[in-house]
């Protein structure tokens, strides 16, 4: 018979629910609370069960929403030292949606922390191929999945499968504490912190996403078979908000990566979504949505408290269980080594692990990442996707560079040993990590954000909206205004997409997003800097990651990567192409020439033109004759007269490095895991 857990002496939202009379979601009922309250939760939870995890449908937004955070002028902090902290629902989350891009930082050297808000008990039923109804044993399956990311973890370390690792306690403010677990290599190190919040409540609701979505309810922990934390703790909203921020500060991360907290609308029927763990209408699981959504929430509350400013974060938001959904985009060189670290984390009954509880996650484990009919494992998507860096040549032939640094806009100005300088803070926040510009006739730069105006969750309305910052001089920046959300419903106004403008030939400025139905909508900037209402343009449904561009007969066109083929529109209207083939993600344009990799392939295309030779994986971005994009290594390399060039040191790069092309040639610049920009000219590149 196990030992019962104690409980966490941190009980003093389980104390306050009881003199409120608050329902409370747990493992279990402590003493003293009714189970009348539990039932009267639990009926609020049925009821919401068709909404999205972070809200209920809310009512329109206001015209207006409140102003974004003002530029400051003055120099933003740097880091002195890289580390990557991403924040997870479930262990497995990082392996199936955040590699390649987590493994290929750890490669270069960034220290890595894992936190897992879930314990990841599901039903407690670690099947195996031969057995598929295993007794269910909740508190052995979690333990079984913190073996297996131990065993995943150690063998992306460079290290035997079975390492032991360092196995403690980590104490946090209010009572607090956390599993944690630590390896270290030749320099580089792992972290797993585990809080171990459980899935489900008694009545079998969802936890995380009632804790996001209602107000006053409790979810407790569960304590895996052998934790070194043997404490029952309980949680409500605003400690997990807490202590997310307390992990940020302690860590102090460069770069956080997140889950989506605005997953696409997906109408799939019933039987799909009990099959595939997808929400109601919306297409990721609904833990993964809670947990981004009090990821993100925490992030700005960061952002906005800490002192002398912001901390000098980036962020990345990934996609979920929408790699189902859109074509796959890993080419089998990328693939292999993803499902390869998965083989470790999945393991099998037979594995001799020294942990009696399991040895990895064995519904997983073998061949099923690669045979799943779900595919998760075969795409990585950004929920934010583009250039990371938004890049502006001035008169003197340096560059300007406009990115998000703690969540809001900043600018860097190349010196004259071509390298930037420090960031300068021009406001704007909360911002999502991907802007959007666009350059006047004057040479003036126009800044667009998607913004998250609210995100608060317990019932009240998150909003999102497109902000715009113009430039009115050297150096000099108007305040940030709204521009609103194509979407007039809230909740689907939480859909929609990074924005791209472009300036026509007649110095119109033209900015297109996503919507809410994955067509596109745009508004139009005169001459005289008025702006035309929302219109949507239809089309689609497409991906995010939309190319506005102008053509070689003059005029605005815009490109999008579909189920089946490109997208294509003009300021009027959809303006279908045909013939095809199928992307796999964003499309380059030069001119009136596109390049693409098409699904689970390296090769890329470019219909209707010579072929061109420039193997990798994901989006590739053009400049005049040059194409930029990442070799299956996730290398930064360009292609120019015919060439494939690579820095002489290459730097370590997050998703979107951005290329221009002027007089002096291409320029390549990007934002690597320490938060801070690189600038690559090809006079420095070498085969």
């Amino acid at each position: 018979m196990r030992k019962r857990p104690a409980t966490s002496g941190s009980e003093k939202p389980v104390k306050r629910a009881i003199s409120r009379g608050l329902p409370l979601i747990s493992q279990g009922l402590p003493r003293g609370v009714s189970r009348r309250g539990l039932l009267a939760g639990g009926a609020a939870l049925a009821a919401a069960g068709s909404l999205s995890a972070c809200s209920r449908v809310a009512p329109a937004p206001p015209p207006h929403t409140t102003a974004p955070s003002p530029a400051t002028g003055r120099p933003a902090a740097q880091a002195e030292h890289a580390l990557l902290l991403q924040v997870l629902a479930h262990p497995d989350d990082d392996l199936y949606f955040m590699n390649p891009d987590t493994q290929h930082s750890l490669e270069a050297g960034t220290p890595l922390v894992c936190v897992y808000v879930t314990a990841g008990e599901a039903n407690g039923m670690n099947k195996t191929p031969t057995d598929r109804a295993p007794r269910p044993d909740k508190a052995a399956y979690s333990a079984a999945r913190h073996q297996g990311l131990r065993q995943s973890y150690a063998t992306q370390l460079g290290l035997p499968v079975f390492t032991r690792w360092n196995n403690g306690v980590i104490r946090l403010r209010n009572g607090f504490q956390a599993e944690v677990s630590t390896l270290e290599n030749r320099g580089r190190r792992v972290e797993l912190v585990h809080l171990d919040l459980a899935m489900h409540t008694p009545a079998g609701h969802m936890g995380l996403p009632a804790l996001w979505r209602d107000r006053g309810l409790l979810l407790r922990t569960l304590v895996p078979e052998a934790s070194p934390l043997r404490t029952v703790q309980t949680y409500d909203y605003e400690s997990l908000v807490a202590v997310l921020v307390e992990l940020f500060e302690r860590y102090r991360p460069t770069l956080v990566q997140t889950l989506d907290p605005d997953p696409d609308i997906q109408d799939s029927d019933r039987i799909t979504q009990l099959r595939d763990s997808e929400q109601i209408g919306y297409s990721d699981h609904a833990d993964h949505t809670a947990v981004a959504c009090f990821s993100w929430a925490a992030l700005i509350r960061w952002a906005q408290q800490a002192k002398g400013g912001p901390p000098p974060f980036v962020a990345t938001a990934f996609r979920g269980y929408y790699n189902h959904h859109w074509p796959k985009n890993l080419p089998p060189q990328v693939l292999d080594q993803k499902a390869a670290h998965l083989v470790p984390y999945g393991a099998g009954p037979d594995w001799q692990c020294g942990n009696p509880a399991g040895c990895g996650d064995y519904n997983v484990g073998g061949d099923r990442p690669l045979t799943n009919r779900k595919g998760w494992v075969r795409a990585t998507h950004y929920r934010y996707p583009g250039p990371r860096l938004a890049l502006h040549p001035n008169a003197d032939g340096r560059l300007t560079a406009y990115g998000v640094l703690g969540l809001r806009a900043v600018r860097y100005d190349e010196q004259a040993a071509g390298a930037f300088g420090a960031p300068v803070d021009l406001g704007g926040g909360p911002l999502a990590p991907a802007l959007g510009s666009a350059t006047l006739p004057d040479g003036r730069a126009l800044l667009f954000g998607l913004r998250l105006a609210a995100i608060e969750g317990r019932g009240a309305t998150d909003l999102r909206e497109i902000v715009l910052l113009e430039q009115r001089g050297p150096r000099k920046y108007g305040s940030w205004t709204s521009l609103g959300n194509p979407e007039v419903d809230a909740d689907r106004g939480r859909r929609i997409g990074v924005p791209v403008a472009v300036t026509a030939p007649d110095g119109r400025v033209h900015l297109f997003v996503r919507n809410a139905d994955q067509g596109i909508s745009t508004r139009i900037r005169a001459s005289s800097g008025t702006w035309s209402p929302w219109r949507d343009l239809g089309g689609g449904p497409v991906q995010d990651g939309l190319t506005a561009v102008i053509g070689d007969d003059r005029q605005v066109h815009v490109y999008a990567p579909g189920h089946y083929t490109v997208h294509h529109w003009t300021p009027e209207g959809p303006d279908p192409l045909t013939g095809l083939p199928t992307p796999a993600d964003a499309i380059a344009a030069a001119g009136s020439r596109l390049y693409y990799r098409p699904p689970a392939s390296a090769r890329l295309l470019s219909p209707g033109g010579p072929a061109v030779h420039f193997p990798g994986y994901g989006p590739v971005t053009a400049a005049g004759p040059y194409l930029l994009g990442r070799d299956t290594a996730g290398r930064v390399q360009l292609l120019q007269d015919g060439r494939i060039t690579r820095p002489a040191t290459a730097p370590a790069t997050l998703d979107g490095p951005a290329l221009t092309a002027g007089s002096r040639g291409p320029t390549v610049a990007g934002l690597s895991p320490d938060a801070r920009p690189w600038l690559w000219r090809p006079t420095q590149a070498k085969a």
